[in-house]
């Protein structure tokens, strides 16, 4: 590890453990036509690239706020590793319009997910893979191959400078870093290698045709 870069176990171990309150599972009902879109989220106060302390959270607010940050800011990549995509955080239009924006804004930069389990994604329905469909050479998704050691967390990445993880998936509590390339190049060759064992999924494959 970096020495300039966060003692990586000891902050984790540091970060206060909270429950976790599922969304859990609700009636799904038609909606009218005419329902207006989902309020839209307000991003995180910090830049991309520029601040370098270490933002901890433990609520789904601030976990929405610091990733919208990070999305709208990216220029380039942006890399998600998520257990099942979490629609709390990800099944969002301010999210959707985000990675939109950074994807149509040149033909290279790239979004790539890998996911534990899409089952309830593919189920239930999520604007990121809504945007797969849409923007076929600019969203990867991949399925964690089943005997790849699992990560711990999830995380996301932001260019090379960008990390918003969160140490234990089934709890909020975790960390921001804006500027802290020395330990995104760490987790980048972690997703790049589960990535390279990755596989494709029968349920994504027949969702995003």
């Amino acid at each position: 590890m970096n020495d300039d870069a966060p003692k990586e176990r000891t902050e984790q171990a540091e970060l206060p453990a909270i429950d976790f309150h599922s969304p859990g599972r609700f009636a799904v009902h038609n909606p009218s036509p005419d329902l207006p879109e989902p309020e839209a989220w307000v991003a995180a106060p910090f830049r991309l690239g520029r601040d370098v302390e270490l933002q901890r959270f433990d609520k789904p607010t601030e976990v929405r706020q610091h990733a919208l940050a990070m999305l709208q800011q990216a220029t380039r990549a942006l890399c998600i590793y998520s257990t099942d995509l979490e629609p709390w955080l990800y099944h969002h239009s301010s999210i959707q319009q985000a990675c939109t924006r950074l994807l149509l804004a040149h033909p290279r930069n790239q979004l790539r997910i890998l996911v534990a389990d899409p089952t309830r994604a593919v189920k239930e329905g999520h604007r990121l893979l809504q945007l797969a469909r849409r923007l076929t050479s600019n969203v990867h998704i991949r399925k964690l191959h089943p005997d790849y050691p699992e990560p711990n967390g999830t995380y996301l990445l932001a260019d090379d400078c960008g990390l918003l993880e969160r140490p234990k998936a089934d709890q909020y509590a975790g960390y921001a870093l804006y500027r802290d390339p020395a330990r995104v190049r760490i987790r980048q060759a972690e997703f790049d290698k589960a990535w390279d064992h990755g596989q494709s999924d029968a349920n994504l494959r027949s969702f995003l045709l």
